[in-house]
């Protein structure tokens, strides 16, 4: 599957992002879509800013929205045929009301495909972003924890 690209510029100084910032390269990435696509991404990133408003938006992987909280929480990919949100420590979280619908193999990542026409569980994705947060946040206090006691 391809990528969707944003356009991005390269100043003099060789910074590819135009010096923008992560929040308007995600901004821009929306609006070029101009699809079903474009209207997902922007709905799960209101989401994801409801449920852990203190998160923190990346541009990272040449064009891959990405938001953090005590580390990566989720990256937000876009396909031709989905919006693909994968959670960098879903294989660890809870989910209850079964949204991960993909990368179900692996130790690690989970990941939630929407196509269009899908329905998104709001209430369900949020608490799903707020138990990925939290398990960040206890990871690095137990890391901090082991390294003070060490």
């Amino acid at each position: 599957m391809k990528k969707a690209t944003a356009t991005m510029k390269t100043t003099d100084s060789g910074d590819k992002n135009g010096g923008a910032s992560p929040s308007q390269l995600i901004d821009a990435r929306i609006e070029e879509l101009k699809d079903w696509r474009g209207e997902v991404l922007a709905r799960v990133r209101a989401l994801i800013k409801q449920a852990e408003p203190e998160v923190v938006e990346e541009w990272k992987w040449r064009g891959v929205p990405v938001w953090e909280r005590g580390g990566i929480i989720c990256t937000g990919e876009t396909y031709k045929s989905a919006v693909k949100l994968t959670f960098a420590k879903g294989a660890s979280l809870e989910d209850p009301t079964g949204l991960f619908n993909s990368s179900l193999e692996g130790d690690t990542r989970r990941a939630i495909d929407f196509h269009e026409g899908d329905k998104i569980d709001e209430e369900a994705l949020k608490a799903l972003v707020r138990a990925a947060a939290a398990l960040n946040r206890s990871a690095r206090a137990a890391a901090s924890r082991k390294k003070s006691s060490g």
